[in-house]
């Protein structure tokens, strides 16, 4: 007979595997293989045109990484040597939530409610930003693990933070709030240098994780592509978007340093 441990053991990674399958068959609706392509949807509210601050095409290509992450995730969590992992059991079933609520995300974008899809975008945020916070100070050094499990989810929780206020803007602009040019170009300027101080949080309170900043840094630097090379055009937009992206990078570089001076300074009396 199971014990209560080796029962909920078993019942996390039976409901994260099933996550998993219904990840994959959004991620086949959000392709076109089952259903429509994300930037068709929603008359192209969530195309890679579609606001200011929204990334270039190119940078969604990140959710391939992504998606083959978590696939390495519920087959690490299935490994004997992880039945019982501690770091596993304090996820908990946070990493099959953020699968379900991806796909969620993806179907509801099929039915064109933007203002939807920005609940769901940030309810995603809310549970990746746990996720990270659940990691924190609890690595066993394994190079695997650290790829597999802390790789992921740091990619995953940076790039939702992106992928969130390109969503809400695009939300809002669906909604009719379109301000004119220059209040938008403003407002533009705005949000990516908070995604930027986001980033920097980020940084901080999670211990500088290179993946998290790595991703934020690939999606600002896309929307500095996009505005710089497609419409719509904005070039204080895009320079903004440079400077948060080499902040994203850069407070994690500065953190870590920190983090390793500290180790190395000797005690004294």
């Amino acid at each position: 007979m199971l014990s209560d441990s080796t029962s909920s053991d078993l019942t996390r990674r039976i409901v994260t595997t099933a996550a998993e399958i219904f990840c994959l068959v959004g991620t086949a609706v959000g392709t076109g293989l089952l259903g429509t392509e994300i930037e068709d949807t929603s008359q192209g509210a969530l195309s890679d045109q579609a606001t200011l601050v929204a990334p270039a095409g190119p940078a969604f290509s990140i959710w391939s990484v992504i998606y083959l992450g978590l696939f390495a995730f519920t087959i690490w969590q299935w490994l004997p040597r992880n039945a019982a992992d501690s770091r596993l059991r304090r996820l908990g079933y946070l990493p099959a939530a953020s699968m379900v609520l991806n796909a969620v995300w993806i179907l509801v974008a099929q039915t064109g409610v933007v203002w939807l899809t920005a609940v769901i975008i940030v309810a995603l945020l809310a549970v990746l930003a746990l996720i990270g916070l659940r990691l924190v100070g609890t690595g066993s050094g394994r190079t695997a693990e650290t790829l597999v499990v802390d790789g992921t989810f740091g990619l995953y929780l940076g790039w939702v933070s992106v992928a969130t206020v390109a969503n809400i803007t695009a939300a809002l602009v669906s909604l009719g709030v379109e301000p004119p040019e220059s209040v938008a170009t403003v407002l533009g300027v705005v949000v990516v240098l908070v995604a930027g101080a986001v980033a920097a949080a980020l940084a901080w309170r999670l211990g500088g994780r290179f993946a998290i900043a790595l991703a934020m840094a690939w999606g600002l630097a896309w929307v500095a592509i996009g505005r710089l090379t497609d419409d719509p055009l904005s070039t204080p937009v895009a320079v903004a978007a440079i400077v948060a992206a080499v902040v994203a990078l850069g407070a994690a570089v500065v953190v870590r340093l920190r983090g390793r001076s500290r180790q190395t300074v000797p005690s004294g009396r």
